[in-house]
């Protein structure tokens, strides 16, 4: 009775509600029913789209749907590498606004499923703020990048050298900005759908915007760096579906139930042999090899160096167990490929975890692709789940066994101090020489 009397009076009151509703919401949330269980209903209920073009869908209708998928999947893929080459051939500028524009697309299709699950709850300023958030994310990044590679660029303008030199405050100021608009959008009764939604813009930008930011990085060491690892990924996606095409039997995991040991471990034998070949092709070639640098003289980007002996043809002895077998002893390579060859193994191996990580996440939302951008591929995401498992490798990997102190960018650091900060610098080189003997002393000159 006194518990009736309770309900009345908060009825009579006007009181009834919001931490009762709030609290009803969150228990939904809680597990798997409102949130999930709507939002898979909602994606479940879309229906597959065609979105294969009407010129191929003529040319191809007499197939089965099997070898009609095969023949659009390979006719898309020959397109793409056709643009590949033209974007590589246009230079690593035209490079570098490529791995921007495909950034900013996967982005784009990664937040529009965000946005099409929670779509009926209407949160404010979410698409804004994931925008925003983006935009000052990618401020920080290419502004670091720029300080780093182009030094000598950054310190001739007073504009640039200025926002140089307080980069990370500027950075971390509209960061801020949009933290604070975040806190003012919360609303009551949305709270845990808006943090949530928070996450996942920013577990966005960790995946697709650091990683990219990292193939840029690639791309500035050299233009093999950006090209051999993209290049590996791509073989290894087409030659493990043509393995598993014609020769799968047995399935592989289960997130991706197409995908065979059979197509797994051809794809890795043809990755390696492709890498090898291809790594001495672009050996080569000074445009391939040489690291991006901004030019004073002729105030343009140039990759024009002597190559490093990573790129010079050595001589190796071939082990005494396989000589017997090829009949050499000897054979002539770039130290480059034997590179290659760890870059392609992790290409075969570890980068179709990539794609197995983007194959749970769309069954965790009923999705068949992040988008139908290319026909019979899905979205840009479904391309790049791999690449930037891969960039993130290769960065580490250069980093790690490559990357040396650069004489050149030391210089140039060197050259922006006053007077007195590079007279003591000078005499501390000196003085460390003439301990090791390098230069004579005082006693000797």
């Amino acid at each position: 009775m006194s518990e009736l009397r309770q309900r009345l009076g908060r009825d009579a009151d006007g009181q009834l509600d919001s931490e009762e509703k709030e609290s009803e919401l969150e228990n939904k949330l809680d597990g798997e029913t409102v949130s999930d269980s709507e939002c898979k209903s909602e994606v479940a209920q879309v229906a597959p789209v065609d979105d294969t073009p009407e010129v191929l869908n003529r040319a191809l209708s007499n197939l089965s749907s099997r070898w009609k998928n095969w023949w659009v999947r390979g006719i898309l893929t020959l397109a793409m590498i056709v643009f590949f080459f033209i974007i590589i051939y246009l230079g690593p500028m035209v490079l570098m606004m490529i791995v921007m524009c495909v950034q900013i697309k996967c982005f784009h299709e990664i937040i529009t499923i965000g946005y099409n699950v929670y779509h009926s709850y209407e949160l404010p300023w979410f698409r804004t703020l994931s925008w925003y958030f983006l935009l000052c994310v990618n401020y920080f990044f290419y502004g670091e990048t720029v300080t780093d590679y182009f030094f000598t660029l950054v310190q001739r303008e007073e504009p640039l050298r200025i926002l140089s030199k307080y980069h990370r405050f500027i950075s971390f100021a509209l960061y801020l900005t949009g933290f604070c608009m975040f806190v003012l959008s919360l609303v009551k009764k949305h709270y845990r759908l808006q943090f949530y939604m928070f996450g996942w813009t920013h577990v966005t930008l960790l995946i697709v915007v650091t990683q990219s930011h990292l193939i840029i990085h690639n791309l500035f060491e050299g233009m093999i760096w950006f090209i051999v690892p993209i290049s590996c990924v791509i073989c290894n996606d087409i030659m493990a579906y043509m393995f598993g095409f014609f020769f799968g039997r047995t399935p592989l995991i289960k997130l991706s139930p197409k995908k065979t040991w059979e197509g797994f471990i051809g794809g890795f034998f043809a990755t390696v042999v492709f890498g090898l070949l291809l790594s001495y092709v672009m050996s080569g070639y000074r445009c391939f090899v040489c690291p991006v640098e901004f030019n004073n003289d002729t105030n343009s980007f140039t990759v024009d160096c002597e190559p490093s002996e990573l790129f010079q043809l050595q001589k190796y002895n071939i082990p005494t167990v396989l000589q017997s077998v090829i009949g050499w002893k000897t054979v002539r390579m770039y130290p480059f490929q034997i590179h290659s060859i760890a870059l392609s193994t992790f290409a075969s191996l570890i980068g179709p975890f990539g794609g197995f990580f983007a194959s749970g996440f769309k069954r965790a939302f009923k999705i068949k692709d992040f988008a139908n951008t290319i026909p019979g591929h899905g979205g840009i995401m479904d391309r790049f789940d791999c690449q930037y498992l891969m960039a993130t490798f290769v960065n580490v990997y250069i980093a790690s066994f490559i990357r040396g102190p650069n004489p050149s960018k030391l210089i140039q650091q060197f050259l922006t101090l006053r007077p007195d900060q590079q007279l003591h610098i000078f005499n501390t080189l000196k003085a460390h020489l003439v301990d090791k003997g390098m230069l004579p002393g005082s006693e000797d000159a």
